[in-house]
């Protein structure tokens, strides 16, 4: 390969839905993207059987996101730290419900789809009417989420641009704080954490341990590879960080982490073994 193929491959692809839009650049996408994850099946085989208790997902309805340097990065939702998650825990017997802030179709980043991964298409057979035509996230909770054990964030750079700044997702998260609920989340995920502090002194997830995507790539290799078209708006760790959330992974190596019942990934490497930790959680705490 010359130098000018090299330079031509780390450039970002043009999305033609979107003017001075772009996808990741062919060279990030073959070192970030594979055809399977690293699922090898489930983390026991003991299920949830009674029914009642189910699983929030909160989507992305946003796609593009601004880049400081007036370009928008197509995003959306990482469609393995969604599927693979969302897999271990419907596998292991809980309901799977999807929501959005306005109730619009959740976007993914349908370039990192892992095409002959069967645990991901089995995920999306699933789930893919649901996240096609999600419930309004305001009007799930207004009809109550007692029967919800745990609520679900995936990543993805589009977990940054609506969800951090909901007074709903506020709400949200403010119900399974107070009620001892499970709280998932992974790589930009954890940005929805944001929303716990909005006009409050206080964040409530101060004091909290997460892993989470770093800013170290999101800032250096991300452009240097042309995953990213330029410049994102904010830093999600330093962001956190500001709200006293620590952030105890400084790279990407599939790190997870539990912290009270707030667990977290850094990647999508983690996404199959926050998934195993997900549904250990569940059954321990909402089994029965």
């Amino acid at each position: 390969m010359t130098d000018s193929d090299n330079s031509q491959d780390r450039s970002p692809m043009p999305d033609q839905a979107e003017a001075n839009a772009f996808f990741p650049s062919s060279y990030s996408l073959s070192q970030y993207t594979s055809s399977r994850t690293d699922f090898d099946g489930p983390v026991t085989e003991e299920t949830y059987t009674d029914g009642k208790w189910k699983i929030l997902t909160i989507a992305t309805d946003e796609r593009y996101m601004l880049m400081k340097n007036g370009t928008f990065f197509s995003t959306g939702n990482h469609p393995v730290e969604t599927l693979l998650p969302l897999h271990h825990m419907a596998e292991a017997g809980y309901e799977i419900d999807v929501a959005t802030v306005s109730g619009g179709p959740g976007k993914f980043e349908w370039w990192a789809y892992p095409g002959q991964d069967e645990a991901i298409a089995s995920a999306w057979s699933s789930a893919e009417a649901k996240f096609k035509a999600p419930l309004r996230l305001s009007d799930v909770i207004a009809n109550g989420l007692d029967d919800y054990a745990a609520i679900f964030i995936p990543g993805g750079h589009g977990a940054m641009n609506v969800i951090p700044f909901d007074r709903d997702v506020q709400a949200a998260l403010d119900f399974f704080l107070d009620n001892d609920r499970l709280i998932i989340t992974l790589c930009h995920g954890p940005a929805a954490l944001l929303a716990a502090g909005l006009g409050r002194s206080t964040n409530p997830f101060a004091g909290y341990r997460v892993t989470a995507f770093p800013d170290a790539l999101d800032f250096g290799a991300n452009l240097d590879i042309g995953y990213l078209p330029g410049e994102m708006p904010w830093a999600l760790g330093e962001t956190l960080k500001k709200d006293g959330i620590e952030i105890i992974n400084d790279e990407m190596t599939g790190a997870t982490t539990r912290d009270r019942n707030l667990l977290t990934g850094d990647s999508p490497l983690a996404a199959n073994q926050l998934g195993k930790e997900s549904v250990l959680a569940l059954l321990e705490s909402f089994g029965g």
